[in-house]
């Protein structure tokens, strides 16, 4: 099977020949490793070293040379218009507040996904909603490419190749000071175990 082992932003140049291109809805469109079909029907694995958002006319470069394009699939969406760029300005603050993925249009149109209480959101504050089938590509967060999701730092990537979730090397320990003493160890590894002490009269274990 073929292998894509690199991810190339459609911004970078590259020359590699094009050897297939493959459609994905934007919910596809983060990932590390998983199993893909092309558009011609051909499978190849995604083998990327962590998860990456896969914009539209990004490359994934194949281990035996070449590249597959990534085009960003038609889906339902909701395109924007606002009475001026001031405007549109507060609105895409709105719906980036919301954490919501945004894609500016060329001519300043804004999109998202289709979405009832977006759609609610975004009318309440003024702008005109249109509702669509077309491809989704939204703005990269600012932190993109810098550590592969976000800036987060802690990234399952939709990663759903028939690998075991693994959080050995991810460790939670809280502590709470809220009148009484909760000390929570949290391991998830194969097991999961919580340890409590509680300072309040004769100490207790679960």
């Amino acid at each position: 099977m073929r292998r894509a082992i690199e991810h190339i932003p459609v911004s970078q140049s590259d020359t590699s020949e094009v050897r297939g291109t493959v459609t994905l809805a934007f919910a596809d469109r983060h990932r590390r490793r998983i199993r893909l079909m092309d558009d011609a029907g051909d499978a190849f694995l995604l083998d990327l070293p962590h998860a990456v958002r896969l914009g539209d006319g990004d490359r994934l470069r194949l281990v035996d040379g070449g590249v597959i394009v990534v085009r960003a699939a038609a889906e339902d969406v909701l395109t924007i218009t606002c009475s001026g760029p001031i405007a549109a300005a507060k609105l895409a603050w709105h719906i980036g507040n919301r954490h919501t993925p945004l894609q500016v249009l060329k001519d300043g149109r804004l999109r998202i996904i289709d979405d009832h209480v977006m759609r609610d959101m975004v009318q309440g504050l003024g702008g005109v909603v249109f509702a669509e089938v077309a491809p989704f590509d939204p703005l990269n967060g600012a932190y993109h490419g810098l550590g592969g999701d976000g800036g987060h730092g802690h990234s399952h990537g939709n990663d759903h190749f028939e690998e075991p979730h693994d959080h050995g090397d991810h460790n939670h320990d809280h502590r709470h000071d809220h009148g009484h003493d909760h000390s929570h160890a949290h391991s998830h590894g194969d097991f999961h175990s919580h340890a409590h002490a509680h300072a309040i009269g004769e100490p207790h274990d679960h």
